[in-house]
């Protein structure tokens, strides 16, 4: 009887140890799943990441354009150029020579 007691408890013992070791596998498992989807995850971001910089710098190049142009049309030879195309003025004793193609 006591052989037998001492079986039960080596079989419930090997038991327990075998579901103990099935639980942390399963737990392995679902981490190293998300690990990786993480991972993954991690890889799209760093491309929008990269993305985004680029876009970034860019549109600063564009403000720095802006500022110029805005510093340009502030100046008297910007202001005589619209004057001239856009609305016909030229100063006084100026001659104007236009090609036949351009009335057209």
């Amino acid at each position: 009887m006591a052989n037998r007691a001492r079986y039960k408890r080596k079989s419930q013992g090997s038991q327990s140890m075998f579901l103990v070791c099935v639980v942390v596998l399963i737990i392995f498992v679902a981490v190293a799943a998300r690990s990786y989807q993480l991972l993954e995850k991690e890889k799209v971001y760093q491309a929008k990441e990269e993305s985004l910089q680029t876009q970034i710098e860019s549109e600063q190049a564009r403000a720095e354009e802006i500022e110029e142009f805005e510093k340009y049309t502030q100046t008297r030879k910007y202001i005589e150029e619209i004057a001239k195309d856009k609305l016909g003025l030229v100063y006084p004793g100026e001659i104007i020579f236009k090609n036949d193609s351009e009335e057209n």
